[in-house]
């Protein structure tokens, strides 16, 4: 008779990271960091910018100033080779990203992979269902239904580092893959709905160029002077084909392969995204918000955004839309299956990362460009309630983070601890001997060292004792 099976435990989700995805994520959230307050310095200097009456005309100029080859289709403005070109490298990041997810990180698990796909589906069809019931009612356009759905992973944790806040390792590993997820879906979302015409010689050319860039990986052929011409032709191609440039950028880094071999240390995809993501956390991204985030700031213009329904849908998809579709999300997940939350968080810390997740700023910025293209008084309003609605979820992830800051605290400080000094924290080593057996050994040298000083101790109190007079014995050599 067959023996009874053991039921599973109960998959615990946002638990604790292992030792190496931990060291991935604390790398890749070190520069997303950076960056992201090089974007914060980067978009209050477009404001400061655009907004004093004696430089704002050299603003628009700088702007607007027209390069690049003509014959080629290829003479932008300066803001458009920030927003079509500068992202490219952006979205190429993030296609890295995704790829490595998908074949070395949580998404390569489908059981691990549901949370953060659920919860960034929900968390981009809720502030789209936001926007459009608020366009709807106040009889406005629901062009911008996808301007609230993205969330600027670099924003979020630049707030995270100006506040100083201890989040714990899994939350932001949690917030990392979301934003991923939600980059694809984005990607998608250009792609699909902001084409609005086909060159299919270019496209063809394009998708040529992609096939000889995939040949040439296949082929382990080496050298940034192969792979950076033939990277420019295919963005180019790309951007004259109607479809947005930025998906040349997506398919370039979705390609690459990022698990390593046995002779490789790294993977060439954890290899490039190491050389190229400070440069777009440092460069690509600032640059863009530099050119996008120029909008006329005046108190009327802060009142139109509450007042007209295509910037009140922005602001309410970005701070209601955001917490309440990724916080379901995760809630759903959990509920209908067989995970359960960490016991180290509370279902407060879920809904505090899912209001910070309402930044939506570079993404949030190219999407409302794209969707009122023909309306450039439209597209500043609409830019002005990203700003506003992502100023807004900041404001209040920072209150939710910083009731529960004590508890996070507590939480790193159990994550770093490293007792016997090894380099691997101890939480990490529960299950192996060694371990314990180095600790048995701090502990008896302490106990050690403590048995000596206590007597020490003892031998200097009983000598002081014999030296004070009348103390011990009198003359009759009686207890005094």
């Amino acid at each position: 008779m067959a023996a009874p099976r053991t039921p599973k435990a109960p998959r615990k989700v946002l638990g604790r990271l292992s030792l190496p995805e931990r060291a991935f994520v604390a790398d890749a959230l070190r520069t997303e960091t950076v960056g992201g307050v090089l974007l914060l310095l980067a978009a209050v200097a477009a404001l400061i910018w655009a907004n004093i009456p004696a430089l704002h005309h050299s603003y628009e100029s700088v702007s607007h100033f027209h390069l690049g080859p003509g014959a080629l289709g290829l003479n932008l403005s300066v803001a458009h080779w920030a927003a079509d070109g500068l992202l490219a490298v952006f979205f190429f990041v993030a296609g890295i990203e995704l790829k490595r997810e998908l074949v070395a990180g949580d998404l390569r698990d489908p059981r691990a992979a549901v949370l953060p796909v659920v919860a960034a589906l929900c968390g981009m069809a809720v502030p789209a269902l936001v926007y459009a019931l608020t366009a709807l009612t106040g009889h406005g356009s629901t062009q911008g239904w996808a301007v609230p759905t993205a969330t600027d992973i670099a924003f979020a944790l630049a707030v995270l580092a100006v506040i100083g806040t201890s989040l714990p390792s899994s939350l932001r590993a949690f917030l990392l893959t979301l934003a991923v997820v939600d980059d694809l879906f984005a990607i998608l979302i250009i792609a699909i709905f902001f084409t609005d015409r086909l060159n299919f010689a270019a496209l063809g050319g394009a998708a040529a160029g992609l096939a000889v860039f995939w040949l040439l990986l296949r082929k382990g052929v080496r050298g940034w002077y192969v792979y950076v011409p033939l990277a420019v032709v295919n963005w180019a191609l790309m951007y004259n084909s109607g479809v947005h440039a930025t998906i040349a950028g997506v398919a370039m880094g979705l390609m690459l392969r990022c698990t390593p071999r046995e002779d490789e240390q790294h993977s060439p995809g954890e290899h490039i995204e190491h050389l190229v993501r400070p440069l777009s956390a440092g460069l690509a991204v600032p640059v863009f918000a530099l050119f996008s985030a120029g909008v006329a700031v005046s108190g009327g213009a802060l009142g139109d955004v509450f007042t007209k329904p295509e910037t009140l849908g922005v602001v309410l998809g970005l701070v209601v839309g955001k917490t309440i579709g990724i916080f379901g999300g995760t809630w759903l997940t959990v509920r209908f299956t067989r995970a359960s939350l960490s016991e180290d968080l509370a279902w407060a810390d879920v809904f505090a990362v899912a209001s910070l997740a309402g930044i939506g700023f570079t993404v949030s910025l190219l999407i409302g460009e794209l969707a009122f293209a023909g309306d450039a008084v439209l597209t500043d309003e609409v830019k002005a309630a990203v700003l506003t609605g992502s100023l807004l979820a900041a404001l209040c992830a920072t209150v939710l983070l910083k009731v529960r800051n004590a508890k996070y605290r507590r939480l790193c400080e159990e994550e770093e601890r490293d007792e016997d000094l090894d380099g691997i924290p101890d939480v990490y080593e529960q299950d192996d001997p060694a371990y314990h057996l180095r600790m048995a050994r701090i502990h008896e040298r302490k106990a050690a060292e403590h048995r000596r000083i206590a007597a020490e101790k003892a031998a200097a109190a009983r000598h002081g004792l014999q030296e004070v007079p009348g103390g011990a014995g009198d003359e009759d050599d009686r207890p005094a």
